[in-house]
């Protein structure tokens, strides 16, 4: 069943770009790309179910996420977007774009190949268990407890936009981690729907990643048959990593596209 997700709209007229983060991240992650877009056209940012400020639910299948931005576009009466997509968002894109392509004037995904992952992020789970467990005062404390499992600063700040303050003063977790565990199998499996998507895609991808390889293209031509494929000179959180380039790229790729 469909849950009412938290979302930023810039407002404006014309087709709406939608961004949809990724695994563990949020709509407030990408501020700073929203603020530059919406000068020149509507955005509408979404937090994804057990993410950011959204509704925690069990059931994290690509079909079920779609489902839920599509009943977001619904309810705010958009019935064509251009659908931005990164890592986990990406295959939400995707699915949405398989299942509803009447609906996506345009595809842009970040960094995800149309295909199942292996697992990889048992450390990222035991960290923030470490920090759910040891109830840190400040993000200092909460720091140390996410180094026992995550040795890399810049990916232990990303998991650090995941804690509130809460009622006892504590830091807590904002996110739905046990749902997010236990349907860890969906999060890694390819997206929903079946066929191709014929329409105007964008792929961007990261040199230093290992999401989008040379050896997946095959695989991605056949599901995005359109796609342009753009690389940057960045790991896997692009977006952040290369910002001036990530914006160049999308921005170019929208211009080329009608309203």
């Amino acid at each position: 069943m469909p849950i009412a997700l938290n979302y930023h709209d810039t407002g404006g007229d014309g087709t709406p770009l939608v961004v949809i983060h990724g695994l563990l991240g949020s709509a407030d992650n990408w501020r700073s790309h929203v603020k530059q877009w919406q000068a020149e056209r509507r955005v509408i940012a979404v937090d994804l179910r057990n993410h950011g400020r959204s509704p925690h639910a069990a059931g994290m299948t690509y079909e079920a996420q779609a489902g839920d931005v599509l009943t977001l576009l619904d309810r705010l009466d958009v019935p064509r977007v251009h659908l931005l997509g990164h890592s986990m968002g990406g295959k939400v894109a995707i699915s949405i774009a398989r299942l509803a392509s009447e609906r996506v004037a345009s595809l842009i995904v970040a960094d995800i190949a149309p295909q199942a992952y292996g697992h990889g992020h048992d450390a990222v789970f035991a960290a923030l268990r470490r920090v759910e467990a040891g109830r840190p005062a400040n993000r200092r404390e909460a720091d140390a407890l996410l180094a026992e499992h995550v040795e890399d600063r810049g990916t232990r700040l990303f998991l650090a936009t995941n804690l509130e303050r809460g009622e006892e003063g504590r830091l807590r977790l904002r996110i739905g981690l046990d749902e997010i565990e236990g349907d860890y199998e969906a999060i890694m499996a390819a997206p929903a729907g079946e066929g191709a998507f014929e329409g105007p895609t964008l792929v961007v991808r990261g040199a230093r990643s290992r999401y989008v390889t040379d050896a997946m293209l095959p695989v991605l031509r056949e599901v995005l048959p359109s796609a342009e494929i753009e690389t940057l000179d960045a790991g896997h959180w692009l977006h952040a990593e290369s910002p001036e380039a990530f914006q160049a790229v999308i921005n170019a790729f929208l211009a080329r596209q009608p309203e």
